[in-house]
């Protein structure tokens, strides 16, 4: 039996079925880490202001930091582990590794999740949709110009794959 303090969480992350008892006030980010040791996901400002935590919830970029994980009840969770398919990076992974556009790393996962989540909206991005899609996003070693060149990349690479990935 459940306490009140306590919620049953039946969702999928990266595809795969979880149930597990959380806390009221347990946060999506730490059940992800700490749990289920999905690590690519980062702790940084906790003010939802840095993206270093984002992830799709049902598609849609949300700052897993700030958000409590019962609400993750019945919905689809995707972390940076859940882009890489069989083996092979995603072409946005794969991009940022052509185009240099890793620096340090510990933003990555979630500018890729921000990034992921606005090609599947707009598969043929300007430079300023891509700029809009990272504002949320805060990097101290790069410029941003790699990033956008490996989205633009991406982009195409996934235009010219017919949209399969």
């Amino acid at each position: 039996m459940l306490s009140q303090r306590s919620f049953a969480l039946e969702t999928l992350v990266n595809g795969r079925p979880y149930a597990l008892e959380v806390g009221a006030n347990e946060l999506l980010l730490d059940v992800l880490r700490n749990r289920l040791g999905l690590t690519a996901t980062k702790l940084s400002c906790g003010i939802e202001i840095c993206g270093a935590c984002t992830v799709l919830l049902d598609g849609r970029p949300v700052s897993a930091c700030c958000t409590l994980a019962w609400e993750a009840r019945g919905r689809h969770v995707e972390t940076a582990e859940g882009l890489a398919a069989a083996g092979r990076l995603h072409p946005l992974q794969r991009a940022f590794v052509d185009h240099f556009a890793l620096q340090c790393g510990y933003c990555t996962p979630g500018m890729l999740m921000a990034l992921r989540a606005l090609l599947d909206e707009e598969p043929q991005p300007t430079e300023q949709q891509i700029r809009e899609s990272l504002k949320g996003n805060i990097c101290r070693c790069t410029g941003y110009q790699a990033i956008i060149k490996a989205t633009l990349a991406a982009a195409e690479t996934m235009s010219s794959a017919g949209g399969r990935v």
